[in-house]
């Protein structure tokens, strides 16, 4: 395996989708019935897109997205790192790229949903639970 210098992460406006794709599905968060060009659409969307490159393999490891406005808020969204790359701070360079660049541009209250037992991962990087709120979802066949 390669090392943790031989990882390059990059806000990016474009990117292979079929690798993109492979991020997802180790995310468990893919339905195969998805076209994966729609993924131009979702990178583009997003306020910032951050990918983690094996420079050696030539391929994405891991991304992560900010979703804002731009002048208020943001949310992370779709932080993964694909399995045989995990524990070596990769995860730790995508987020602290998304987080800088939210600082950057002005925009500090920045949220997200962290998966059951992920929580260590986020606390050192100054993420709290926020007491008093519950993350709720839409279900549109139940309205």
């Amino acid at each position: 395996m390669t090392e943790k210098t031989d990882i390059e992460v990059r806000l990016v406006d474009v990117w292979d989708v079929e690798m993109i794709a492979d991020l997802y599905r180790a995310g468990g968060w893919w339905d195969e019935v998805w076209d994966p060009t729609g993924l131009r659409a979702l990178i583009t969307g997003s306020f910032a897109f951050a990918v983690a490159v094996d420079l050696a393999a030539g391929k994405a490891v891991g991304m992560g997205r900010v979703l804002s406005d731009g002048v208020s808020d943001a949310y992370i969204q779709d932080l993964v790192v694909l399995p045989g790359y995990r524990g070596r701070g990769i995860g730790t360079m995508i987020l602290s790229t998304l987080l800088d660049y939210c600082k950057s541009a002005g925009v500090t209250w920045v949220a997200l949903v962290a998966e059951p037992g992920t929580e260590a991962f986020y606390t050192p990087l100054g993420f709290r639970r926020m007491e008093g709120h519950i993350p709720m979802r839409w279900y549109p066949d139940e309205r």
